[in-house]
């Protein structure tokens, strides 16, 4: 098996020493000072549902928005149907 690792193009790669910035260190313009710690912990701690849509549904839609306004309509109209039959 070809190994791979740290190539790239066809050459090694190498970090240059000196330009590396210590990761204790966060750039000027970013401004925390507002922030909240903790704001989405339980949402995600609660975990993320992700689906994938096939390529000629995901077309007929814009927004993940769309999507699930008219999943909600579809399932409040069969919730109306099996109430009603």
């Amino acid at each position: 098996m070809l190994e791979l690792r740290g190539v790239v193009s066809g050459r090694p790669t190498k970090k240059t020493p000196g330009k590396a910035r210590s990761s204790d260190e966060l750039r000027p313009h970013y401004d925390f000072s507002k922030g909240i710690r903790g704001k989405y912990a339980k949402r995600y701690a609660r975990g993320t549902n992700l689906v994938l849509l096939e390529p000629d549904v995901a077309r007929a839609f814009k927004s993940s928005r769309a999507v699930n306004r008219v999943l909600r309509a579809y399932l409040a109209e069969r919730k109306r149907g099996a109430g009603g039959a």
